[in-house]
């Protein structure tokens, strides 16, 4: 490589290791935005991002420090990130879509940074010409090996699971709310589970980050003894959704039914390294057993954006509702900045002041109520409410329920919905 070339090749990537966060974060967003398969679950778009992130750093630092491609690892979180989807069904050709996608978004940002530098037009064709080789052949290189991972994990997954069980109890779920399914009675036997019961619904999780070969294994050990806690009429139900991953089913009486989310609860916080839980309602029948799933679900979803664990219930006061709003977080983090302002900034301050106007509210403008719930005096609660109005900027009377909506996704969601700058 001519040396004038080489140099300028490294000060055109010096400036784009210095931003790479940037252009990962510009990448995950347009790929999450433009292929369908790859959105809905926060776990897997936060895995595509430490994927996106790891590709870009391996080519960009590739480039800079003139490394082989034969001398290369393939970024581990780009490898788990293929198992992961061929985990949840995702198609392949959607992995493939995503490496094209990003290698031109990739190749984008390196223009723009040749184009940035005022380099001779000659120099900066060699450098663009040479970044775009070598990334090529990066991403042909990586994609063998996500394709060749993918189709290991999707083989031995669909090994694994209980096939004829698990099929069915997907189609069950798969079918819309509003349209008829097979005959109770016909579902009992093919999944042996009495599907005329009222069921609890719950989806259980290991963290993304742990790695047990047990997973599966003590998930349903812990849901058959949650069943036994709160009183079941007959065995319970486990499908493994991936390998960190379970639903789960409960059988219940009617009266056992009515305390079965207490029950849990309190179950489930004496256990000790215990996976996160989430907890639909106990509803009765095929349908029940469809709609108590989705609550969970959705339940789930809010816990993984908000980064908790323990255990998340649908029938919390408010998830509902923040599930529906926080289903495009972007959009809920734009609406809370807005309407909030410099109320929604991240910091421990503004979280009491958040948090005492949202109790406030919500137990109808009762300074003397909502100090009961906060353990706090009435003056300390007047102040707080009257300081939270001061750093938002405006009065709450004209948008009352815009500021509650607000506050509720801030009470769910936490750090994912606040202004960081």
């Amino acid at each position: 490589m001519d040396t004038a070339v080489a140099a300028a090749s490294a000060v055109v990537m010096d400036s784009l290791i210095a931003r790479q966060s940037a252009v990962s974060r510009s990448v995950q967003q347009a790929l999450a935005s433009d292929i369908t398969q790859l959105r809905g679950d926060p776990e897997l778009v936060q895995l595509l991002g430490a994927s996106v992130a790891g590709n870009v750093e391996t080519i960009f630092h590739a480039l800079r420090h003139d490394i082989s491609l034969g001398n290369i690892e393939p970024p581990t979180a780009a490898l788990e990130y293929a198992r992961r989807v061929a985990q949840r069904g995702v198609p392949m050709d959607a992995l493939v879509r995503a490496y094209r996608l990003g290698h031109a978004l990739v190749i984008d940002a390196a223009s723009d940074e040749i184009n940035a530098s005022g380099l001779d037009a000659r120099i900066g064709l060699a450098v663009f010409e040479r970044i775009t080789s070598v990334s090529f052949r990066y991403i042909d290189w990586i994609s063998q090996q996500v394709v060749v991972v993918y189709e290991e994990e999707r083989e031995r997954w669909l090994a694994n699971q209980n096939s004829a069980r698990a099929l069915r109890v997907r189609e069950v779920l798969a079918t819309p709310l509003s349209a008829a399914v097979a005959d109770p009675d016909t579902l009992t036997a093919a999944l042996r589970y009495p599907m005329q019961r009222t069921h609890l619904a719950l989806v259980l999780w290991w963290p993304a980050d742990c790695d047990r070969d047990d997973g599966l294994g003590r998930l349903e050990i812990l849901l058959r003894d949650l069943a036994e806690a709160v009183g079941a009429h007959g065995s319970p139900l486990f499908v493994a959704a991936d390998r960190n991953t379970g639903w789960g089913w409960i059988p219940l009486s009617a009266m056992a039914a009515a305390s079965a989310l207490d029950t849990a609860r309190d179950f489930l916080g004496a256990q000790r390294d215990a996976p996160a839980v989430a907890l639909g309602t106990p509803l009765r029948g095929v349908d029940g057993f469809r709609r108590s799933h989705r609550q969970a679900v959705r339940a789930r979803v809010v816990a993984i954006a908000a980064g908790s664990g323990g255990v998340t219930a649908a029938t919390d006061p408010g998830l509902a509702a923040a599930a529906l709003m926080g289903e495009n977080l972007d959009a809920a983090r734009g609406f809370v900045t807005d309407t909030l302002g410099e109320l929604a900034s991240d910091t421990a301050n503004d979280a009491r002041l958040r948090e005492t106007l949202r109790v406030y509210l919500a137990d109808g403008a009762s300074y003397k109520s909502a100090g009961e719930k906060l353990n706090l005096h009435f003056n300390s609660v007047k102040y707080r409410v009257s300081r939270a109005i001061e750093r938002r900027g405006r009065p709450i009377d004209e948008d009352r329920l815009d500021v509650e909506l607000a506050l509720l996704l801030c009470h769910w969601y936490g750090a994912a919905v606040l202004a960081t700058g």
